[in-house]
């Protein structure tokens, strides 16, 4: 299984406000290629976690801190449900000795698995995102996700 493509909308969402300031919930759909009722969804989410600005009945959303003090991990905690990126399954067969073992032999290595995931996530931030973009395309700040609608 793999972490839902919310994350990596959230990032695009977020580096779009970051390189092109305030945008229009449209706008950024025309960019990630989605409805703009998934993007609502998504800066509902961004601003409970105090990550960007929401203004109603106004166009644009914007961020609530400079790009470089909103780290990849912020993003993920704001945008998935669960707390634990791997879930066991429930009702092993505890008359089997491995499934009477595997829940706790597993628990170790999955929170490890989880810890070194969340750790390299916390070492890069928004602003890297939007550098690497800059670094790759020749285009202007302004107006990156117009050029591709």
């Amino acid at each position: 299984m793999s972490i839902p493509s919310r994350y990596s909308v959230a990032i695009h969402i977020l580096t779009i406000l970051e390189m092109d300031g305030e945008v229009s919930s449209e706008e950024i759909a025309g960019s990630v290629g989605t409805n703009p009722a998934i993007i609502r969804l998504l800066l509902g989410k961004l601003k409970k976690a105090g990550i960007i600005n929401v203004r109603q009945g106004i166009k644009g959303s914007s961020l609530s801190k400079p790009a470089r003090e909103i780290n990849l991990l912020d993003i993920y905690k704001a945008t998935e449900k669960e707390d634990a990126l791997f879930l066991l399954h429930e009702h092993p067969n505890p008359k089997c000795p491995i499934g009477k073992n595997i829940q706790s032999a597993l628990t170790g290595i999955l929170d490890e698995a989880q810890k070194a995931m969340e750790t390299k996530l916390s070492k890069y931030n928004l602003a890297d995102v939007s550098s690497e973009i800059r670094t790759r395309t020749e285009s202007k700040k302004n107006g990156l996700y117009k050029k591709q609608a």
